[in-house]
């Protein structure tokens, strides 16, 4: 009787090296695969801003949420905010050249606010959703399903990561002509949706001589996630609507498409 516990005993125990052996093989297998998609997404990302890393692992750190290098139990510097706090630095000194040789005759007070407008977080955020960049963003679960691949902080930060790390990797040369592709091109427009409340407000009051307000349309969402729309009116007369994560952003989103539809001439009050 006693044999047959103990034999009963080593097959359980070999069951279970065989189901451990199976669950190891299968997680290596999915490991592996993970590391597929990403490599092919990361050359993907490659094809589309025409720069090619030598060091892959600095494209992959300025594609690195924390809460990616959290959940993953990564080294806590894993994480792309080091290269977001080098390409910040960089993009200031970049910009700031740029401005200075494009407006002669600028002043200093001025240069300073349209660096502010081509820099800040929304319009880098902006920038970034043109290369669809939240789409490459390496983030945890729980950021990931509360929307954080369309976050402007996380999109903006992950934007100066990815300067510093082609910096890194390429020199001054490389990272000054992707600041230049993607940031400090059509500046007009950028500066139009930095500034697109106050242009519209000028335009309303002074062309027009009527009042500008935002309807609040509908708040939805959980506190982690809002997403509210807003309606730009001119004295009762609707113009564009916007969407946005904070109410803020909604109006300035429904400015800035007020702004194209009054150039456009299509408003009803034109």
């Amino acid at each position: 009787m006693r044999q047959a516990w103990e034999a009963n005993q080593m097959e359980d125990a070999r069951q279970n090296e065989k189901e451990g052996q199976a669950a190891d093989t299968r997680q290596t297998r999915n490991t592996k695969q993970g590391e597929v998609i990403l490599s092919r997404k990361m050359l993907s990302f490659e094809t589309k801003i025409g720069y090619t890393f030598q060091d892959k692992r600095l494209l992959r750190q300025a594609l690195t949420h924390s809460s990616f290098a959290n959940e993953k139990r990564l080294n806590k510097l894993a994480n792309n905010e080091r290269l977001e706090f080098l390409g910040d630095a960089v993009l200031e000194l970049m910009s700031s050249e740029f401005l200075f040789h494009e407006h002669e005759k600028m002043p200093e007070g001025d240069l300073t606010k349209l660096r502010a407008s081509l820099v800040c977080e929304p319009t880098l955020a902006m920038c970034a959703r043109e290369l669809s960049l939240g789409e490459y963003i390496l983030l945890g679960k729980g950021e990931a399903a509360t929307g954080g691949r369309e976050r402007e902080s996380i999109l903006s930060d992950a934007m100066e990561a990815m300067i510093g790390a082609i910096y890194l990797d390429g020199g001054f040369a490389n990272a000054k002509e992707f600041i230049g592709r993607f940031i400090l091109s059509d500046m007009e427009h950028k500066k139009l949706f930095f500034d697109s409340k106050t242009i519209l407000q000028e335009i309303v009051q002074n062309d027009y001589k009527k009042q500008l307000c935002y309807d609040l349309l509908s708040e939805e969402g959980p506190d982690h996630n809002k997403q509210f729309k807003v309606l730009a009116r001119m004295d009762g007369i609707p113009l564009a609507k916007g969407t946005g994560r904070t109410k803020k952003a909604a109006e300035q989103n429904a400015a800035y498409y007020s702004i194209l539809m009054l150039k456009q001439g299509d408003s009803e009050c034109i």
